[in-house]
């Protein structure tokens, strides 16, 4: 049995406490736990690292938002009622007239009541499953959004107000206070 020096056994006794000294073999399957342990670690690291990530760039706000005035005026979403039009990606500007309980039948809905600059008013229904709530929104607030209208005798619904969790179109979004929610 070869003897190992005092800082070798102390080194594979911190690696493998049962390990003994002189045992060459114990201290490399001691060395091998301890990688594979970081290893485990390293890979929850950079899983939870992907996660946060995901998440971030899920809930992140788009600053690539045109600033310009919206594409679609009031009068366009006059005629849209008028002609009973539904399917119709639409940008527009209103104040908030009424905040209204979230839908909570199957995906949640956040929805308020906005003023158009004309009439009809239009109700947003903004998906808070795949996209945050807007923060304190309040009566009198300025809205700008995108989404799809959809034609109904009050007014319309705007919807599609989030990203496209599939990709498979552009998202609409709103913009309160500064800051976009899609």
């Amino acid at each position: 049995m070869q003897l190992e020096s005092a800082a070798a056994v102390r080194t594979s006794a911190a690696i493998l406490p049962s390990a003994r000294a002189g045992s060459s073999r114990e201290s490399i399957r001691g060395v091998q736990i301890v990688v594979t342990a970081t290893r485990s670690r390293v890979r929850w690291v950079l899983l939870l690292l992907i996660a946060a990530a995901a998440a971030y760039s899920q809930f992140a706000t788009e600053t690539s938002v045109d600033p310009s005035p919206p594409a679609s005026s009031g009068s366009d979403f006059a005629r849209l009622f008028r002609e009973q039009q539904s399917g119709v990606i639409v940008e527009g500007i209103g104040r908030v007239a009424k905040v209204l309980p979230d839908d909570l039948d199957g995906s949640r809905h956040q929805r308020f009541i906005l003023r158009l600059d004309s009439e009809p008013s239009i109700l947003i229904s903004h998906n808070i499953d795949l996209a945050p709530r807007v923060a304190k929104l309040a009566v009198g607030d300025s809205v700008r959004f995108r989404g799809q209208y959809e034609w109904n005798d009050r007014g319309g619904v705007v919807h599609w107000t989030h990203h496209d969790p599939s990709g498979q179109r552009q998202g609409g979004w709103l913009d309160h206070a500064g800051r976009i929610y899609q």
